[in-house]
């Protein structure tokens, strides 16, 4: 938190603006619009889950209707396709970014058609900050006309040939969760070149009120909306976003340079094009074993570190569920720990986690 943060706060307080609407909201969404792109739309709302979810109802999934959903992800990006009675088809990742891969889209989209129909939407992840397959992922979606919901969740900052990550699908989708990019302490947001779905969205997220004199429903609403207060907070973390990914790139930076050369060591590096944010700065091991024992020893050190997301095909709430799989994100999973990297590390943090590492490899 900084200076312009208080700042937006203490005017909500002082001019008594504390529901979900304001200045502050209004501020911040013209603030994403900003960053994304003037074509760009954004509904702030309560949490990015709320924005998946919201996002499936405008593209229209209903009960029994199939999403095909990357595997390789946190489980809110397939939660909301349960709230809303339809089934997850799992996809599994490439190795290039790990995210969807495009081959396996294919295969699974012809499956089902065979077997059900056309799938109702697709759910595509920026995972980690790195921008997925887009042009491969948007030329399959569109051969066969299936809507694109982009989570781009973890990608605030992040950029595709320099367009903005969130800007490539039919709907994006945005979180401030307390460990992202930039925070909002809770929040998200969606986002769309097509101001009727967020016009929509704003409508469902204040519990679908009609445009009357009274209250009256004529349409099933939730309390989806962002207050004035957080928006308060989201304005001042706008502006300092770059300053973010700029941290989160170094962090990365940092550690590559100084454990890039160590045996079994492997980085997810950008591509021509891609610009990744760098959330987390995420690294594989040769092995299980290995990336337990790197783990271990940096907790002993009071470090915290994680497995990389583990596969939502694998996950027990999901197990029944389809899935277009081989082998590639249960590697990732099995391999892959991502290190410290929040944006307020020192040099000196930086040197006990590389130090740690390099002390239990070699």
């Amino acid at each position: 938190m900084g200076d312009t943060e208080q700042r937006y706060v203490k005017e909500a307080f002082e001019t008594n603006w504390i529901a979900p609407l304001g200045p502050n909201v209004n501020g911040f969404e013209y603030a994403i619009k900003e960053k994304l792109g003037n074509s760009v739309h954004a509904a702030v709302l309560s949490s990015g889950t709320a924005a998946i979810h919201l996002g499936l109802q405008l593209l229209g999934v209903q009960r029994g209707d199939e999403v095909l959903c990357q595997s390789f992800t946190f489980s809110a990006s397939a939660n909301p396709i349960l709230y809303l009675g339809a089934k997850p088809v799992f996809i599994d990742s490439e190795k290039d970014t790990w995210n969807m891969s495009p081959l396996l889209l294919r295969q699974a989209i012809e499956n089902r058609i065979e077997e059900k129909g056309v799938p109702k939407a697709i759910i595509a992840v920026h995972l980690y900050g790195m921008p997925y397959k887009v042009e491969a992922i948007q030329r399959i979606a569109n051969e066969y006309n299936i809507p694109v919901l982009e989570d781009s969740a973890e990608a605030l900052g992040s950029t595709y040939k320099n367009k903005a990550c969130g800007t490539f699908g039919d709907i994006g989708v945005l979180s401030f969760n307390g460990n992202k990019i930039i925070t909002t302490s809770g929040g998200g947001a969606l986002v769309s070149k097509n101001k009727a779905y967020t016009d929509k969205a704003i409508f469902l997220a204040t519990q679908a009120r009609d445009d009357a004199p009274h209250y009256q429903h004529s349409h099933i609403g939730y309390n989806y909306r962002m207050s004035n207060v957080l928006a308060g907070i989201g304005r001042g973390q706008m502006e300092v976003l770059q300053d973010r990914v700029d941290s989160r790139r170094s962090n990365y930076a940092f550690y590559q340079n100084m454990l890039g050369s160590l045996k079994g060591i492997e980085f997810l590096n950008e591509a021509d094009g891609y610009y990744s944010n760098r959330w987390l700065s995420c690294i594989l091991t040769p092995s299980f074993e290995i990336r337990e024992r790197l783990r271990l020893a940096l907790l002993d050190e009071n470090i915290e570190s994680r497995p990389l997301w583990k596969p939502l095909h694998l996950q027990p709430i999901f197990n029944e569920c389809k899935q277009f799989s081989d082998g590639t994100s249960e590697s990732l999973f099995n391999r892959g720990l991502c290190l410290p990297s929040g944006s307020n590390l020192c040099r000196a943090d930086l040197d006990r986690v590389t130090d740690c590492i390099k002390k239990t490899l070699l």
